[in-house]
């Protein structure tokens, strides 16, 4: 498949987050419909709960807008053997709708409660906990007919680039290569994707501003202050060298999916939001459609995703 063939979106890119007090949450139908605008073929389920939790339902919602389902995102307790019935139904459940729902991937990722993801840092004894209990959930994924890939993510328990690694150690667990969170967990991104290569999944790709992310990175701005001030701008307008990320992970000859998020968070009754976040999707999608003529062995057809806004 071609790389614009391979583009999907998330509901975080119009500001549908989990997070109370993150903004307001635009209606489904409403969310759909841009992305479908936009010339989104795929899309992520976002926050558990927004999208129709029965598959069939899912399927219809997403039907209407001529939009198929890549995976989801499902934060999960793993270091905690106690609570491990807890998780097991947890992941069967988010299994049984994203494969419902016609997905293809898991995306898991460790927290301390799915509430308050990052509590205390894991210590020595408890990484063959979390590689044990990963390879537990990736097999119920299996059973779904879904790949499990573990997301590092920023204020969770696999957060910085040594903790990658760690897990990465532990256990066989495929990678999601998120672009920014990579940064802002310390990790040189492209390096990751040169090291990681062959464990790398799925790629959930976003631009960052440098300045705002080193004062996310510090404590000084929450995470979603930083999304609020304009962490995630589109892709080539920020600080990461995403072309050579996707030219490095092209020329894998892998084709794999790319999930283009762009965090947001938007103020109700600001009518110019939806448009605005329709132009970021839409310069990001004109970067990569520029890209095509110095990807080895790529090269996208003009129509599919066409520009709008």
């Amino acid at each position: 498949m071609k790389l614009l063939e391979r583009i999907a979106t998330a509901p975080i890119s119009w500001g549908v987050c989990e997070m109370p007090g993150w903004g307001y949450q635009l209606p489904v139908d409403a969310v759909l419909q841009e992305m479908s605008s936009v010339g989104f073929t795929h899309t992520e389920l976002g926050a558990l709960g927004y999208l129709p939790t029965a598959p069939a339902d899912l399927r219809a919602a997403l039907g209407r807008h001529g939009l198929s389902l890549l995976g989801g995102f499902v934060p999960l307790v793993l270091h905690d053997p106690a609570r491990m019935p807890g998780t097991r139904q947890a992941a069967s459940e988010a299994a049984a709708l994203i494969s419902g729902g016609g997905g293809r991937f898991f995306v898991s990722c460790a927290v301390s409660h799915p509430h308050n993801w990052r509590q205390t840092p894991l210590v020595e004894r408890q990484w063959p906990v979390v590689a044990d209990a990963l390879a537990e959930v990736g097999q119920i994924a299996a059973d779904h007919g879904l790949l499990q890939a573990l997301h590092p993510h920023f204020g969770c328990l696999v957060e910085t680039d040594a903790e990658t690694e760690q897990l990465l150690h532990a256990s066989d667990t495929a990678l999601v290569l998120d672009t920014a969170h990579i940064h802002l967990g310390g990790g040189d991104v492209a390096e990751t994707a040169k090291r990681c290569r062959d464990r790398i999944a799925l790629v959930h790709i976003k631009d960052i501003d440098l300045g705002i992310a080193a004062q996310v990175t510090t404590g000084e701005l929450s995470l979603m202050q930083g999304v609020q001030r304009g962490l995630f701008p589109p892709l080539g307008q920020g600080g990461l060298p995403i072309a050579e990320i996707v030219d490095l992970l092209e020329k894998s000859g892998r084709d794999l999916w790319y999930v283009l998020e762009q965090d947001a968070a938007i103020a109700e009754g600001d009518p110019s939001a939806i448009a605005r976040l329709r132009l970021d999707a839409g310069q990001s999608i004109d970067f990569l459609r520029s890209l095509e003529p110095v990807l080895a062995g790529t090269g996208a057809s003009q129509q599919h995703l066409p520009r709008e806004g």
